[in-house]
């Protein structure tokens, strides 16, 4: 068999206009779609043993080491923009918070959290946890994906079940509003730090499975899904610093995965278009999901499908 490079983009509709590859769509195979979202493309790369991705207990895992047996709930740092009619979220993680900051802002938080029983820790600055007690019973919150520029409390867990959720986000967001963390932020043009967005409950899964034999991702959870699958994953800039030249051909055939779901047209277009397009001349399938739930693959030979017009 030879090499496989799965690559995961943005919606189709975003670089469907990229000089060159919307030829190459126009001349692939289109599979059935798929679920749309990141974390359902996720899902067709790697299995773990039941149940909904518990993406908190395995970035706790991959950060810290200490995730053990508990349950644990992501509580990201997130920046929350007040309306008329209610709030909308606008940002989710990777706001930028060095650590002195993140660890500013989780002690102020932590008494809020420890009345509950749980106890909020911070993996990376960008991302934190919470780890719950075995007796509480955590409601479907969504990723962020799905909630990123909807109104907040559209999402908020409803009825008797999420009360005790919604006056936790509440009250971390009295918290925050005044903190010196978050003063020194817009003082200095940034987005505030006014929220947490919960998602990804669960315990660390007993494993996890992927068929891929190489990642090149930026993102945390990728990382965490293949540190507990044992599979190597490097930083996409380990990738692009290789050059066309040099990824066209590789000494013994790979299942790979690209992940450019947060790339822009022109850096697709200028810095990424070109390395997948080696790989295509020299051989390689491509595999392409786009977050709407599009999916084609790419064969040197559908060069020759020359009446498919863009």
């Amino acid at each position: 068999m030879g090499s496989i490079l799965h690559v995961l983009l943005p919606g189709r509709a975003k670089l469907a206009t990229t000089e060159g590859f919307a030829d190459w769509l126009a001349r692939g195979s289109h599979l059935p779609a798929a679920v749309p979202g990141y974390l359902a493309a996720l899902a067709e790369h790697f299995r773990w043993p039941r149940g909904p991705l518990p993406a908190a207990a395995l970035i706790r895992q991959s950060v810290a080491g200490d995730a053990g047996t508990s349950l644990w709930l992501s509580a990201d740092p997130a920046w929350v923009q007040p309306e008329l009619n209610g709030a909308r979220l606008l940002a989710c993680g990777n706001l930028g918070l060095s650590v002195a900051d993140a660890d500013s802002l989780v002690a102020a938080l932590a008494e809020t959290f420890e009345a509950e029983g749980m106890e909020l820790r911070v993996g990376d600055a960008q991302h934190w946890q919470l780890r719950l007690p075995a007796y509480v019973e955590v409601p479907s919150f969504p990723e962020p994906e799905d909630a990123l520029g909807a109104d907040l409390f559209e999402h908020l867990p409803k009825g008797e079940e999420g009360r005790r959720w919604r006056a936790l986000i509440n009250e971390a967001q009295v918290v925050l509003h005044n903190h010196p963390v978050n003063r020194a932020r817009v003082a200095q043009g940034l987005p505030p730090v006014n929220s947490v967005w919960l998602w990804g409950p669960g315990a660390l899964p007993e494993w996890v499975e992927t068929g891929l034999t190489r990642i090149y991702s930026d993102d945390l959870l990728e990382w965490a899904l293949a540190h507990r699958a044992g599979v190597d994953i490097q930083p996409r800039a380990a990738l692009a610093a290789k050059g066309a030249r040099d990824i066209a051909v590789e000494a013994a055939p790979t299942v790979g995965l690209l992940d450019l779901q947060d790339v822009q047209p022109s850096g697709f277009a200028h810095e990424w278009w070109p390395l997948i397009e080696a790989r295509l001349l020299a051989g390689t399938e491509i595999r392409l999901a786009f977050a709407d739930g599009t999916r084609t693959v790419l064969h040197k030979r559908h060069r020759l499908r020359f009446w498919r017009k863009a």
